[in-house]
């Protein structure tokens, strides 16, 4: 039977099915169909004319066929699909769509090129490359950092900074017009800043650098520097309040901005990620893997967390399966225990918040002392500034101390793995952005203390904070340059030296603690800690966001030397997707926060009458409806509608 069927009719089919195929057709037109066109003999009519039918006819089953099915490659199928949509077009379209091509060919030339300036490209794709993108994105983040203070340097230095510097020394026949505060007390405009005058020791420069007093306190690094009502250059009038004030808005949203714009983006993948617990692990067995890795040790560890987050899945459903099973008697354990650790958490935060509180009080009445006393030797000016950096120290202690107690007291509040580190986080977040607050409640009770009448005439306690911006401004300036000691020593004093222990020695102790990791979100709230600092401080020191570029510039490189040379990448790393929106997140709450005391310092304190733009007004935010008097009445109208809580209410609703 089988022998009966090669000699059938049915023995033809595979081969014509063989021929149809479009590598066979491309192959046979290449040949020239050569093999075809035998059987006639060569050069007669009737060979050429059978040819050219042939051909004819091929044509004509290709233009019906779907692009798919031709026998050609990618570039000639789009190539024939572009000849066939134009063959109808006029010589105008076709020029316009041959010029529209080449601009874009040329624009996809120039981006790819732009992408060799893009700051620490490389760096960055060879550190995705090893470890993966979950410490990628912190590297991307803290990039984002840096381009952000830029832009903020850039934006107060042009519209506040610069305009004052060329009316200061007449440069473009500019001046300054300076006037003096009405209906206000003498008292209150008597502010002399303590330059350094005479022989000045080294050490009194350090000092002076490392506290922002001295020299630093005249210069335009802070507020008191800004002592100037409007300025004119050429035959134009700057009016240097208003630029001022409107900088600060700018810089806050743009800030916002930038902050949601790439938040956005992380939110979608979380909400996709967090749909449905299939999907999610459908996920994570068929895309879990990251193929940016080309390094052996971090595709183990990407192999090792992949198990992990399966087996924390796995103890997640486990764990929700033991929550339905619970007994009541069960459940009200767990609920008191719950609520005696909340206790024990409140406590411990009110004890952080009331030791900054009471600190950084001792340090504004003996450091202000100090200062006024004008004290110059050695032992003092050290004691001195050890007092001024109290707060700090204080804030610092308690952000290293606060998250190691609840990371222990989360485990006996039997929450699931992923909501225990969530809530760990949120209350380290906690800790470090809202010791920021309980600092500058705490400058702000000085400032307006008002016992015994010491600041009747001018609102505020004037005697010892005649310039109270400049004061906050030193505060913010600390707070960065310590937090920048800090990053520096840690890595210098701890994880080098852990690292040679554990290399170098072999005892079971040492070996126990071994290699110190790389966790990211411990690394994510340093900097975000930082950074609201900035946000706050810029107001009260201008220049304080170019502090801020150069130390992130150089933070870059350190982590960058402790993750490749000294720390291990965390056993229980996060996705990059959700890494990226927590840090936003974060960030954007930092950014919050920085709303509240400079709201309350523009338009509550009041301003300062013996230095700085806003020494005119009560308060800073008088300069704009003081500026709106000046324009005409129908656009008087318009602002004042707009800024009524019945245009505003709505507004910032939406």
């Amino acid at each position: 039977g089988l022998f009966l069927l090669d000699e059938g009719p049915l023995a033809a089919a595979p081969v014509d099915f063989l021929q149809e195929l479009p590598s066979c057709q491309s192959a046979r037109r290449r040949r020239g169909d050569t093999q075809e066109r035998r059987p006639a003999p060569p050069g007669t009519a009737a060979s050429r004319g059978a040819a050219a039918r042939a051909l004819q006819q091929e044509r004509a089953e290709q233009a019906a066929r779907p692009a798919r099915e031709h026998p050609l490659s990618i570039a000639e199928k789009r190539m024939d699909s572009q000849q066939a949509h134009t063959e109808h077009l006029s010589r105008w379209k076709k020029w316009r769509r041959t010029s529209s091509k080449s601009w874009k060919k040329a624009l996809s030339e120039v981006k790819g090129l732009s992408s060799y300036l893009v700051l620490w490209q490389r760096d960055i794709h060879s550190i995705e490359g090893k470890f993966g993108t979950g410490i990628q994105s912190y590297f991307s983040f803290l990039r984002f950092l840096v381009l952000l203070n830029f832009i903020i340097f850039i934006l107060m230095f042009s519209f506040v900074t610069l305009p004052f510097t060329i009316s200061k020394y007449g440069i473009f026949n500019s001046t300054i017009a300076d006037i003096s505060p009405k209906n206000t007390e003498d008292d209150c405009t008597v502010y002399e800043p303590r330059g350094n005058k005479g022989l000045v020791y080294f050490y009194i420069y350090l000092k002076d650098l490392f506290s922002g007093t001295g020299f630093l306190e005249v210069t335009s690094l802070f507020y008191g520097y800004y002592t100037v009502d409007a300025a004119w250059i050429s035959i134009m009038r700057y009016n240097l309040p208003l630029a001022y004030l409107l900088a600060t808005f700018a810089y806050l949203t743009l800030s916002f901005l930038w902050i949601i714009r790439r938040s956005v983006k992380g939110f979608m993948q979380n909400l996709v990620h967090d749909a449905d617990p299939f999907q999610s692990y459908c996920n994570k067995v068929f895309a879990g893997w990251d193929f940016c890795i080309t390094d052996r040790t971090a595709a183990w560890l990407k192999h090792r967390s992949l198990k992990y987050e399966l087996q924390m899945d796995l103890q997640e459903e486990k764990l929700k399966q033991k929550i339905a099973e619970r007994t009541m008697k069960e459940k009200l354990r767990i609920y008191c225990l719950r609520i005696a650790v909340n206790i024990i958490v409140i406590a411990i935060l009110s004890g952080c918040f009331y030791s900054i509180y009471r600190v950084t009080v001792f340090s504004q009445e003996n450091s202000s002392v100090s200062i006024r006393n004008d004290t110059r030797t050695d032992s003092n000016s050290l004691v001195n500034l050890f007092v001024q950096y109290l707060p700090s120290m204080v804030i610092t202690l308690a952000n290293f101390i606060a998250p190691l107690i609840f990371s222990v007291l989360i485990r006996l509040e039997d929450y699931t793995p992923a909501f225990e580190i969530t809530l760990t986080l949120m209350r380290c977040v906690f800790v470090r952005l809202a010791s920021i607050g309980v600092l500058l409640f705490s400058l702000w009770s000085q400032i307006s203390s008002c016992g015994a009448d010491k600041c009747e005439p001018c609102g505020y306690n004037y005697k010892r904070y005649p310039c109270w911006e400049s004061d906050v401004g030193q505060e913010m300036y600390k707070l960065m340059i310590f937090d920048f000691i800090v990053i520096l020593a840690v890595p210098l004093f701890v994880d080098v030296p852990r690292k040679l222990l554990v290399t170098h020695c072999s005892c079971k102790l040492i070996q126990w603690f071994g290699q110190k990791e790389f966790g990211i979100s411990d690394n994510v709230l340093e900097i975000i800690y930082g950074q609201t600092i900035c946000w706050i401080g810029t107001f009260f020191s201008p220049l304080l966001p170019a502090i801020a570029t150069i130390k992130y510039f150089i933070v870059f490189y350190i982590k960058k030397i402790i993750l490749i040379h000294t720390c291990k990448p965390a056993a229980r790393p996060i996705r990059a997707s959700g890494s990226n929106f927590f840090f936003l997140a974060v960030l954007l709450i930092g950014l919050i926060l920085a709303f509240v005391p400079l709201g309350v310092s523009i338009a509550h304190i009041p301003s300062s009458k013996a230095c700085g733009p806003f020494r005119s007004f009560n308060t800073s935010w008088e300069v704009v409806p003081d500026t709106i008097l000046e324009f005409p009445t129908f656009v008087q109208q318009i602002l004042f509608g707009m800024a009524s809580e019945a245009f505003a209410v709505p507004f910032f609703m939406v």
